[in-house]
């Protein structure tokens, strides 16, 4: 199953079809008489990077971790907020392509469709005996969107074609063609815009350190006459159009400020279309599902799944059916992985809320990178559905939030090594946020987003085998990370090491005479991250063979971190004193970040108490939280409960972003926090693999969180760590077949109790005994085997 298909146009930004190659976006609406694609470029960010003052926390952050001491929770909340900063820049949105034909707007047989197999979408219809249909994707390779307007009766396609933006901008006319040149605003202050502003034309932009950007639209037809006048395109008498348009921009690096000359975005563009016009558009069309596909065809999921119902649109099929529709279960999988390689190629932009798609100058939290969960959820599918290519966004950002947020700690705190706290932007921002005291510091506070992103930096190497990798990128950024950690930490009454101050993100505490706070010591997130870092930090040195002062000192300070502990509840405890939740079924899940994505809970009490806070915290959730609370299920083995958080997530929301309702989906499958982040259909495709595979117990254990509603099925493609892919296939809720290819000398360890029979090319079939109930294979680079398990 690879397509959403409506019958009706989009009338809201929700129900529009995402197109994107990494680093363009654009929705696709679908209208018949107006046709609209709102368009998104990953740089357009208002900003330059921010002269920031001078902060100096060591005196205030003495003073928290004093009033913390004699647990005075108040006054150290409120002495927390003079450690606030700047808010992060906003993410902004180009523009606007509009296709008005002339024929009117009463149609038949209106048909949308987004094959995401292909990342094609298309229109068609009929006014009177002519059939009309446009077809659209945006070039990876080329770097352009492409739009092809056909009509099934020679010459009569008659359009006017513009551009627009919300931002500051000027548009003119050029030989077959339109130019839109604008500006970012140089300050993200919610009254610098509003979202229903009206866009007005500007002559001048003035002076701006701001970004600068131009999109060049540029059409070819058959058979018809094309006029470029007053800002519009006019074409007449045309059997078949087809629109190009790129898009270049100032940035120049986080780092650094951004050009001011148009003269060189207009000779960028030129270059583009130059080339993505030099070919046909078959060709060009081929180029890109050739490029999109080497990425997307890697993973195939089937559920034996029927076509139930095809004649409704998917929305309303997913509305009347939920997870009980097999289909649109393997279709928002793929989704999933679709949207990850729309929103992050290599070289472009990390995925932000809102991967890349955003229409308001205002977004919802700016569609900035939130980095208490939902920037690391974006990625959580990244290695296991096989899109690593995908993941180097995010981790070339950590890199350079490395350098920003080391300067942050040494002025800010006086400590050595690097951190980012609750956001960050396009500038690498590091410095907590919350403004001038206005914010709440159980999120503005926040300094544990460093050690987090460096899980992804070690997961990349795990699941690739890359060493090089781990020697020259990864390791030194884990190292600068876990540095600041063994600053940051301090010795309690016990002698453990705990962090002081601690916010455990978004949620709150009671403490004495029912009072809220949400500043204490030691919350268990941190302390779990902490672990995790420095684990990964000993491994990674192992891998190295690095032995130094150094890492002893990190392994002395793994072992003297404060234990986790279970609270009176049989919860796992969230903050280092057994509070009352202020939320109990707050939708934040951040203490059992040991059991996913970690991995310090994997068995034993601990791993019951996080069983036991997940029945604690309820099956409600917004989007994002769902997909968590699924992987959290996963781990603890509960697939039945897996899947009646499936029955939550495959629920149409209201097209009314601003109106919370619940978490669940778009029309157009997009996920709803609500309003729209994206956060949800990653985690949900992670959350997918992780039921039939895991791999983060150093051996790899099939279906082991499986619903009675998924009796058969095949999972093929998916990555396992050690550097292995994998491909499963079951019957009855029982494994088949299991294929490993391995992409590097290493034993992958199964576990079963079944005999199984393994074949490999050009070798005699041979069976294998488990021993204690796992079966090993010693593997070379790039060998395969096959293991056909007995009933």
């Amino acid at each position: 199953m690879n397509l959403l298909t409506y019958r009706k146009a989009a009338k809201g930004w929700t129900e529009a079809l995402p197109l994107g190659n990494g680093r363009i976006g654009a929705m696709h609406f679908g209208g018949v008489e107006t046709e609209r694609f709102q368009l998104n470029e990953d740089t357009l960010w208002s900003g330059p990077p921010q002269s920031n003052k001078e902060y100096n926390d060591q005196a205030s952050l003495k003073r928290v971790r004093q009033l913390l001491d004699e647990e005075k929770y108040e006054e150290a909340n409120d002495e927390t907020k003079n450690m606030f900063g700047p808010y992060t820049q906003s993410y902004m949105p180009l523009g606007n392509l509009f296709i008005q034909y002339q024929h009117g707007d009463t149609a038949q047989n209106y048909h949308r469709t987004l094959d995401i197999k292909e990342a094609i979408s298309n229109v068609k219809y009929t006014i009177g005996k002519i059939d009309y249909t446009r077809e659209a994707f945006i070039s990876h390779p080329h770097e352009v969107l492409a739009v092809r307007l056909t009509s099934s009766v020679p010459k009569q396609l008659n359009l006017i074609i513009s551009l627009d933006s919300l931002l500051k901008y000027k548009t003119s006319d050029i030989s077959d063609g339109l130019v839109l040149q604008g500006v970012c605003p140089e300050r993200c202050d919610p009254v610098y815009f509003h979202e229903n502003e009206q866009p007005v034309i500007y002559g001048e932009f003035g002076e701006t350190k701001a970004i600068h950007f131009e999109g060049r639209l540029a059409a070819v037809v058959e058979d018809g006459q094309v006029e470029s006048s007053k800002g519009n395109l006019t074409i007449q008498h045309a059997t078949t159009a087809v629109l190009y348009f790129s898009v270049a921009t100032s940035f120049n690096g986080f780092d650094q400020l951004p050009g001011t000359d148009f003269e060189e975005l207009t000779f960028k563009n030129a270059a583009i279309l130059s080339k993505a016009m030099s070919i046909s558009y078959e060709q060009l069309k081929e180029a890109h599902i050739r490029d999109y596909q080497a990425l997307y065809n890697r993973v195939d999921f089937s559920l034996g799944s029927e076509n139930l119902e095809a004649a409704l649109d998917t929305d309303e099929r997913v509305q009347k059916n939920g997870a009980n529709d097999l289909a649109m279960v393997e279709l928002l999988f793929q989704y999933g992985r679709y949207l990850l390689i729309a929103s992050s190629r290599e070289g472009a932009q990390p995925a932000n809320l809102q991967g890349i798609w955003n229409d308001l100058t205002r977004a919802p939290w700016s569609s900035n990178y939130t980095l208490n969960i939902n920037t690391e959820m974006n990625y959580w599918p990244a290695e296991v559905t096989n899109l690593s290519e995908c993941h180097r966004p995010l981790l070339q950002a950590v890199k350079e939030l490395s350098v920003t947020g080391g300067n942050m700690v040494k002025k800010r705190y006086g400590l050595n090594g690097w951190t980012a706290h609750h956001n960050t932007d396009l500038w690498r921002h590091a410095d907590p946020v919350g403004g001038e005291r206005h914010g709440d510091p159980s999120w503005a506070f926040w300094p544990m987003s460093g050690p987090w992103l460096c899980r992804h930096l070690w997961e990349h190497y795990l699941y690739s085998q890359d060493k090089v990798f781990l020697a020259e990128e990864a390791f030194p950024v884990m190292k600068g990370s876990a540095q600041f950690c063994l600053e940051w930490l301090i010795e309690d009454e016990n002698g453990y090491l705990i962090t002081s101050p601690s916010t455990s993100p978004e949620h709150h505490f009671y403490f004495a005479d029912g009072q809220a706070g949400s500043v204490t010591k030691g919350s268990t997130m941190d302390l779990q991250i902490i672990w995790d870092l420095f684990s990964n930090c000993l491994a990674a040195a192992a891998v190295l063979e690095i032995e130094d002062e150094w890492i002893h000192q990190v392994g002395s300070a793994k072992e003297r971190l404060h234990p986790l502990q279970i609270g009176k509840y049989g919860q796992l405890q969230e903050w280092l004193m057994d509070f009352e939740d202020v939320e109990p079924h707050h939708r934040h899940v951040s203490h059992l970040y040991g059991a996913y994505p970690g991995e310090q809970i994997v068995d034993g009490p601990f791993l019951e108490a996080v069983r036991q806070t997940l029945n604690r915290r309820g099956d409600a959730g917004t989007g994002w939280s769902l997909g968590w609370k699924m992987c959290l299920w996963a781990r603890l083995k509960d697939g039945e409960r897996v899947n009646a958080l499936l029955y939550q997530l495959f629920n149409i929301v209201s097209a009314q972003r601003e109106v919370f309702v619940g978490g669940g989906l778009y029309p157009n499958l997009l996920g709803a926090h609500p309003p729209f982040q994206i956060d949800g259909n990653f985690s949900y495709t992670a959350g997918v693999v992780e039921m039939i595979v895991q791999s983060h117990k150093g051996f790899v254990e099939l279906l082991p969180a499986l619903p009675s509603t998924w009796l058969k099925g095949t999972l093929s493609g998916v990555k396992v760590r050690g550097g292995f892919e994998l491909s499963v296939s079951w019957e009855g809720m029982q494994v088949s077949l299991v294929e490993v290819i391995c992409h590097a000398e290493n034993v992958i360890i199964l576990k079963s109790s079944k005999t199984a029979v393994v074949r490999e090319d050009g070798k005699d079939e041979r069976k294998i005994e488990p021993v204690d109930g796992f079966i090993s294979l010693t593997m070379n680079k790039n060998q395969k085997v096959q293991l056909q398990f007995e009933k």
